[in-house]
């Protein structure tokens, strides 16, 4: 099985370490800060110096007289107060590369050993169309989707749509305003509803943000809404029928936005799905004495101790019954926690809500809702306009997501132009070629960087074919396909890297499984992203120095054919996991 040159380094660390009386956790290496120095680094001495009383220079040094003669060690020196630095020998690193070359899963290890991990992601609310403020949770939710899957997890992605609320109330009190006589708002005993809407999908979209407004300027209007939410969820049959034909009109939309994006959901549960279990678990809380009236409202106190800042009480249910969306969020997981081996639920909710969580959490636990459920929130920052401020339409509304794709793909189409990228495909082939790099465009720079930060929706910036983007990635990706169809009669071997560009490309291979294992534990698909970019540099350094297919040496040729091969499966690997599309020629 494969293992990282730094797991092979720790292991040999640890029997050093023992035999030095050193602490064990301090068998460690890193990557090296000084990279002119080493490969890598350990500073365990320095830890271990008021251990063995002894300065951490002096412990190095034995460190270093231990390592030394390693066949695994082109160097090991000592520098600074007790940094031990270790260039890995060519003997070595082609042993490693050997061995990720024979591994399927390119040395990715299985954390997940089969237990099962629920991504709660998307969330968009029936009735509205999907905006631009969706787009972080899905992408980041797909992303994080592939990369437990490679870790080992049995994944069930539920994007949770929010049906249940009060933007039901609202939407039934404006077409009631407009057409009184509906069916809808006259029940009979017995009556059958119709199955069709009564308004069309660009009619729902206009509707929603009118009665929005409405609700906002007239309290008579803000009354209506209440009310009619909540006899919709205490069952009345009109708004029942209502409410079922509003949701299948919207969700159809939105499945067709999930296609679009490649996002993959294996549920599409709803806050409505668990409507029947929030009024015995309001009950238990209430009879545990876990919830308590407050004003006429339900509330739980979930201060700890130990906060550092103000965690108000959690509202379970208003004055009126309404439910909430904490309220179906732990019905939710009370009926999640049902499921054959859960462990962890992974909430992909933009940061704001991370109050909501917190406190969603600290009842789950009070409660013994899922005990031994690891829940957790990946929160995520705003996608920004060129201004800084949450990115707008031009006239200061929500942008739809399908408008931000689209744009993305129009940039992508005139710089594949301008680049003479795409020569030879027909109309149809540059269209599909546009929308791939577009769209893997707007998904990179989604997943760059820490999700916790904003950041800035261009266009143009998105689209380029060189720096830190996804046409950049890709168009490696690309290249490196080309080479190897060119060279598909040569012969390849195993990678010995001679000269320092095949060295470099190669210890960047070698750290792919740790980098996913590192993506999957922060919850930092970015760090995967970084990691990518950092390979395809690194790449296009080695392809400008090294000659490939053009080689004479027979044995260094198959070398480079070898570390192509690698360098090819970890790029496109990386790229699937963020959910970006390689295109076949760009």
């Amino acid at each position: 099985m494969f293992q990282s040159p730094a797991s092979r380094i720790d292991a040999k660390l640890a029997v050093v370490f023992h035999s030095l009386g050193l602490p064990a956790h301090l068998a460690r290496v890193q990557p090296s800060d000084r990279p002119e120095l080493g490969d890598l680094q350990c500073n365990g001495a320095l830890g271990g110096a008021r251990d063995l009383r002894r300065a951490p220079r002096l412990i190095a040094e034995d460190i270093a007289s231990c390592l030394r003669g390693d066949p695994a060690f082109a160097s090991v020196e000592v520098a600074g107060p007790g940094f031990v630095n270790l260039r890995l020998s060519t003997a070595f690193l082609a042993a490693c590369g050997a061995d990720m070359v024979a591994d399927e899963r390119l040395g990715i290890v299985d954390e997940g050993r089969g237990r099962l991990v629920i991504l709660d992601f998307g969330g968009p609310n029936v009735a509205k169309p999907l905006h631009v403020g969706h787009l972080r949770s899905l992408v980041l939710g797909e992303s994080l989707r592939r990369i437990h899957t490679a870790l080992g997890w049995r994944t069930h992605a539920d994007a949770h749509l929010g049906d249940w609320g009060l933007q039901m109330g609202m939407l039934s009190a404006a077409i009631r305003h407009r057409a009184p006589e509906l069916a809808y708002f006259q029940p009979e005993a017995g009556q059958s509803y119709p199955a069709n809407p009564p308004v069309s999908l660009q009619e729902l979209e206009q509707l929603y943000p009118e009665a929005a407004a409405a609700c906002r300027a007239d309290p008579e209007r803000m009354a209506e809404a209440r009310a009619d939410t909540a006899a919709l969820q205490a069952g009345d049959p009109g708004l029942l029928a209502l409410w079922h034909a509003l949701r299948a009109l919207s969700l159809e939309a939105q499945v067709a936005d999930f296609r679009e994006l490649g996002i993959v959901f294996d549920a599409l549960d709803g806050e409505s799905d668990v409507r029947d279990a929030i009024a015995p678990l309001v009950e238990r809380l209430l009879a545990s004495g876990t919830a308590r009236q407050s004003d006429g409202a339900l509330v739980v106190d979930v201060v700890d101790p130990g906060d550092t800042h103000e965690v108000p009480p959690l509202l379970l249910a208003k004055s009126d019954g309404a439910a909430l969306y904490a309220t179906t969020d732990l019905a939710t997981l009370e009926a999640r926690a049902t499921m054959a081996g859960l462990a962890r639920v992974v909430y992909v909710v933009d940061q704001r809500q991370a109050l909501h969580f917190a406190q969603v959490f600290r009842v789950a636990e009070k409660a013994g809702i899922a005990p031994g459920v690891e829940l957790l929130h990946a929160g995520f920052g705003t996608v920004n306009g060129r201004d800084g401020k949450p990115f707008k339409t031009r006239d200061g509304g929500v942008a739809k997501l399908t408008d931000l794709l689209d744009e993305a793909v129009e940039r992508a189409a005139v710089r594949i132009g301008e680049s003479g990228h795409g020569a030879g495909l027909d109309d149809g082939g540059r269209r599909t070629l546009a929308r791939q790099v577009g769209i893997g465009a707007v998904k990179f720079a989604d997943l760059s960087g820490d999700r916790l930060s904003g950041y800035v929706f261009d266009a143009d910036r998105l689209v380029a074919f060189e720096g830190r983007t996804g046409p950049y990635l890709q168009y490696a990706c690309v290249r490196l396909r080309s080479l190897l169809d060119k060279a598909a009669a040569s012969t390849v071997g195993p990678v010995v890297p001679v000269v320092d560009e095949e060295r470099d490309l190669l210890l960047s291979c070698l750290g792919f499984a740790g980098t996913v294992s590192e993506a999957g534990r922060q919850l930092q698909p970015g760090i995967l992203a970084e990691y990518a970019f950092g390979v395809a540099q690194r790449f296009s350094r080695f392809y400008a120095a090294c000659a490939v297919i053009g080689e004479p040496d027979a044995s260094i040729r198959a070398s480079r054919l070898g570390l192509c091969v690698l360098t090819r499966r970890v790029l496109e690997k990386s790229l699937d996991l963020l959910g970006v599309d390689v295109p076949p020629r760009m």
